[in-house]
């Protein structure tokens, strides 16, 4: 009995045995199996997605109607422009392969990159070229009317070249930034509407690497990689622009991987986005200027408070401006002290003397404001106007920048010392914008004192200069700002062809539009800009290794080459395959050790019995 019953304890050990081995195979089984499932999918299996975060909104898919940076870029990445620019500043072929002029300028010829499609497949030829600019020309369409300046007609002589007929010379005409729309979509669409009503909803046709698709307003912008672009087609499927109303809940998103660039971060958090694993943080190059902005509107229909007209008033004040403060505070030296209009990284900026300078003299500025005629006659620390009413000024400043907004407090503390009453307010771009291009009727009458905003520049002179003329009221200029020797200037050097003569103007154009103060540039600042390099390589920085990455608005190339870093992938997977496969043996042999010890001691019990 006992020996059958110690029989069938034996077989029993030996079926356990037999089984641990077949559990412990498949153990080794199916942990290979589910790390070799766990690895990326192939490119055609799932959609390639980057995703850029910034703070600043996509005002309008329109691009005559639209103002931001981000939407600027958008309109770059939909559609082509004639030609464009080089790292270095120098001109760069787009749709336009080559080109050439009579000796007397007055005739430029463009030869049109033969083979492209627009995003619907209809041929891009230069009949699209000629109709964009006869369009903006004809309407007036005041987004890009200053790069039509001394521009008569333009002519699809074939397909594949266009002519430009001017009246004068034109010393931009390789610089223009017109984004080339579709004749067969925008000849159906009146000027008027364009330059006012007209939304452009997606999906947008246009020929650049990628086509809007979905927007949200102060939400997101979708686009897709449009597969047929004529120079490649990008290596991501998807590109979503994410707008956020926080800068730290942006950066937080780009630390849990919920976002691939953060453009914008914020001075506390950015310097410790350094040391994080797998983020660049870089302060990067960028032609930008952040002013203090005063309503110089000399017309009773301007809503501002009228010492602003006053230039002497202007003076004063900007010497009770604290620039070097607003930089190592506010920024926290991420920025450079601001002066001209004109960026320093371009080659035709001016610096004023120190004679020249507005520097920082609270009691300068006091005696400035005396001089002028706006004492404090009561003694009771607040100025009057020469109709004996207490000044007070409006100022605003962004939700959407933090450091702006201290900036403002800094000067409105300022200004405070000196006897000028501020009613500081933050507000949004779109309340702002609201203020500056506000009517009664049909009639301009522009509702705001002073704000604190930026402008994005370009390497050509012209694009900044040509916002703060008189025809530009009511459109770029922003300040309201009038002078006729600045307007004779801005016309002499947009058809002046010798750069020695060009730059003599826009430099005497830069001291006038400084000495009459319509703005205090407070200061040229770094893009503070986080993105993933843990998972994303291809990056093309703009226009050096220490420039921007997106948000340039002339660098597309970075949208087309950044793809996900094909070795992590693969090395994960086969780190994680070998770590898998290695437990697995490991358990597979305990087990059966474990087995062996039992089957042993049974045997000894059996003799024992």
């Amino acid at each position: 009995m006992m020996a059958h019953h110690s029989g069938r304890r034996g077989r029993g050990r030996l079926w356990l045995l037999a089984l641990a081995a077949i559990l412990a195979c498949g153990v080794i089984w199916g942990i290979t199996t589910a790390a070799g499932a766990s690895s990326s999918p192939s490119p055609s299996a799932a959609k390639i997605v980057l995703k850029v975060g910034n703070t600043q909104d996509v005002d309008s898919l329109n691009p005559f109607i639209g103002y931001s940076v981000p939407a600027y870029e958008v309109y770059h990445l939909n559609y082509d422009m004639l030609t464009g620019y080089k790292p270095n500043g120098d001109v760069a072929p787009e749709i336009a392969d080559s080109w050439s002029s009579t000796p007397d300028f007055l005739t430029w010829t463009f030869k049109i990159h033969p083979g492209i499609n627009w995003q619907d497949g209809v041929p891009l030829t230069a009949k699209d070229v000629a109709f964009t600019y006869n369009y903006i020309i004809q309407n007036d369409l005041s987004a890009f009317s200053t790069y039509t300046v001394n521009m008569k007609k333009a002519v699809a002589v074939d397909d594949a070249t266009v002519k430009f007929y001017l009246t004068k010379p034109k010393a931009n005409i390789l610089r223009m930034w017109i984004p080339i729309v579709p004749e067969h979509i925008w000849s159906k669409i009146s000027g008027k509407a364009a330059s006012n009503s007209f939304q452009n909803n997606p999906p947008i046709i246009g020929s650049g690497p990628f086509q809007t698709v979905e927007y949200k307003k102060s939400g997101f912008t979708r686009m897709v990689a449009y597969k047929g672009y004529w120079k490649g087609a990008p290596k991501i499927d998807e590109l979503i622009f994410e707008n956020y109303t926080n800068q730290d809940t942006m950066t937080m998103d780009l630390k849990a991987g919920n976002l691939d660039v953060a453009f914008g971060v914020p001075v506390a958090q950015f310097n410790a986005l350094k040391s994080e694993p797998g983020i660049k943080a870089q302060a990067a190059d960028q032609k930008y200027l952040v002013e203090l902005a005063f309503n110089a509107y000399a017309s009773p229909n301007s809503q501002a408070n009228p010492v602003l007209q006053d230039m002497k008033f202007r003076q004063a004040v900007s010497w009770a401006v604290d620039k070097s403060k607003i930089v190592a505070t506010c920024m926290g030296g991420y920025a450079d002290v601001g002066e001209s209009i004109l960026v320093p990284s371009t080659d035709d900026a001016w610096t004023p003397t120190d004679a020249e300078k507005f520097g920082y003299d609270p009691e300068k500025a006091k005696q400035l404001l005396d001089a002028a005629g706006y004492k404090d006659s009561n003694g009771d620390g607040v100025r009057e106007d020469k109709q004996g009413k207490p000044i007070k000024l409006r100022l605003w400043t962004r939700s959407e920048s933090p450091e702006q907004q201290r900036a403002g407090k800094l000067i409105a503390g300022s200004f405070e010392s000196i006897g000028i009453g501020i009613e500081l307010a933050v507000m949004n771009d779109g309340s702002i914008s609201d203020g500056i291009w506000t009517y009664k009727g049909s009639t301009y009458a522009p509702d705001y004192d002073m704000f604190i905003w930026g402008w994005s520049g370009n390497i050509d002179p012209d694009y900044m200069l040509a916002d703060f003329i008189t025809s530009q009221i009511e459109m770029w200029n922003d300040c309201c700002w009038s002078d006729k020797q600045y307007d004779s200037l801005y016309q002499q050097q947009a058809s002046e062809m010798d750069a020695a003569t060009r730059k003599d103007q826009v430099t005497q154009m830069q001291q006038l539009f400084y000495q009459q103060a319509p703005y205090a540039v407070l200061y040229y600042p770094k893009a503070l800009i986080a993105y993933n390099t843990a998972k994303w390589e291809g990056w093309v920085p703009y226009p050096s290794s220490s420039g921007l990455v997106v948000l340039s608005g002339d660098n597309i190339d970075s949208y087309r080459m950044v793809h996900p870093v094909a070795a992590t992938t693969a090395t994960t997977s086969k780190s994680s395959n070998t770590t898998y496969i290695l437990i697995g043996v490991i358990v597979a042999i305990i087990v059966i050790i474990l087995v062996v010890v039992l089957v042993r001691r049974g045997r000894g019990r059996e003799l024992t019995e």
